[in-house]
């Protein structure tokens, strides 16, 4: 297929392509390795070897604020009005570049431990098991409201210290910030997420200060105000909201929609799920190839810091690259047949976690939420079965399910 035919299928705000987006990274991996998006004005870069190479390569940043302003880097500033956004996101470690994110992954790092990981497995496995029960003994419902939203979302809470009583605060606050990431986000998305970052920023500013009065030997928010290093530095107040913010909102929407997707991939595949309930040693395995054959987070943004050749294009300094994720994890350079659903796929370099110095620093605990309602739902709902066709949620970068109704 050649490049203009690829491009035209390439539609990330068409109803039909945010329903299966596949064929069409198909189309654009066979049409080349890069293609100028006219919509977004950015380059895409469809192949799992391209995308991995450039998520390590340091000529391209999350920011170029750190070398350049907006006029050297041919940008326009944000509207002064977003400002309560960027501030909140742009002081994420996920949004900066070194030096600045060395210095506070490496905080965080001290703070969110493999040991305080590993510590919540019992919480977690517990509170799937619950969660699943109380799905059993309704006889179904909603598997995005009765499981796959509520654990990870009591997982972050509960990590870094937040009451039960404000949590139903959090997945609003979080569904908002998040609207900003997909393409060319609508004016009313933007003023949402203004006022989810206000908001938050408030809500955790005062749990801030709360904790610096009364810490704990047991929450995130403490221990990320002890962190520092051998120089004695610290998070700053900004860096610690921001933090927060950054790991209740990756630590769940990405888990809340690797779940919904993983299942509604499962039961369209019925002699796979036959075969995790079998042999329930296929767990870990299932739960990498979910993420990889339905990816959660499609599509990830970087900056070209500085001029990079690909395949033959330059890539100017001051363009944006897209990262398309979803179909580096379906390419048949590196995953054989990657449109088969194989729970048993034994070599799965999927990069549904980022790679590179952004790696997920929360990949170990998604991974444990993962497991642990995998195994609940197979060991306590063992006849589960979808009690209607689910319907996507209209966003592409971000992929999910409004919901995923299931019945015993």
């Amino acid at each position: 297929m050649d490049a203009d035919a690829a491009l035209s299928a390439f539609d990330p705000w068409s109803p039909a392509f945010v329903a299966d987006p596949y064929p069409a990274y198909a189309a654009l991996r066979e049409a080349g390795r890069v293609h100028w998006f006219e919509p977004t004005r950015q380059y895409l870069v469809p192949h799992h070897a391209d995308v991995s190479a450039l998520l390590r390569d340091r000529r391209l940043g999350r920011t170029y604020r750190h070398r350049y302003t907006h006029e050297e880097f041919g940008r326009t500033a944000p509207p002064p009005e977003h400002e309560p956004f960027h501030t909140l996101n742009d002081h994420g470690m996920l949004d900066l570049e070194p030096p600045d994110h060395t210095r506070i992954r490496r905080l965080v790092s001290k703070a969110f431990t493999p040991r305080t990981v590993e510590r919540l497995r019992p919480y977690v496995e517990k509170l799937a098991d619950d969660l699943v029960a109380g799905l059993v003994a309704d006889g179904g419902g909603d598997l995005l409201t009765a499981v796959a939203e509520p654990l990870p979302v009591a997982v972050i809470a509960e990590m870094l210290g937040i009451p039960e009583s404000d949590r139903p605060l959090l997945r609003p606050w979080s569904a908002a910030i998040c609207g900003m990431y997909e393409l060319n986000p609508p004016a009313e998305t933007a003023r949402a997420a203004v006022r989810a970052s206000v908001e938050f920023t408030a809500y955790l500013s005062e749990l801030i200060a709360e904790r610096r009065a009364r810490p704990t030997d047991t929450d995130l928010i403490s221990a990320l105000i002890a962190a520092h290093d051998e120089n004695d530095d610290r998070l700053t107040e900004q860096e610690m909201i921001s933090t927060c913010v950054l790991l209740l909102n990756a630590g769940h929407e990405a888990t809340v929609n690797a779940t919904v997707n993983g299942w509604w991939a499962l039961f369209r595949h019925p002699g796979q799920l036959a075969a995790l309930r079998a042999d329930p040693t296929l767990v870990p395995g299932a739960v990498e190839e979910l993420m990889r054959y339905d990816t959660p987070l499609q599509l990830f943004e970087r900056w070209v810091l500085d001029d990079i050749e690909l395949a033959g294009v330059t890539l100017p300094r001051g363009s944006e690259v897209a990262l398309l994720f979803g179909s580096a994890n379906h390419d048949p350079a590196v995953f054989p047949d990657p449109d088969r659903l194989d729970l048993t796929r034994a070599d799965n370099p999927h990069i549904s976690f980022s790679a590179g110095i952004h790696y997920c620093v929360g990949a170990p605990l998604a991974r444990i939420e993962l497991a642990a309602s995998m195994r609940a739902l197979l060991t306590r709902a063992p006849t589960l079965h979808p009690a209607a066709e689910p319907s996507r949620t209209p966003n592409f970068v971000i992929r999910g399910l409004k919901g995923l109704p299931v019945t015993l």
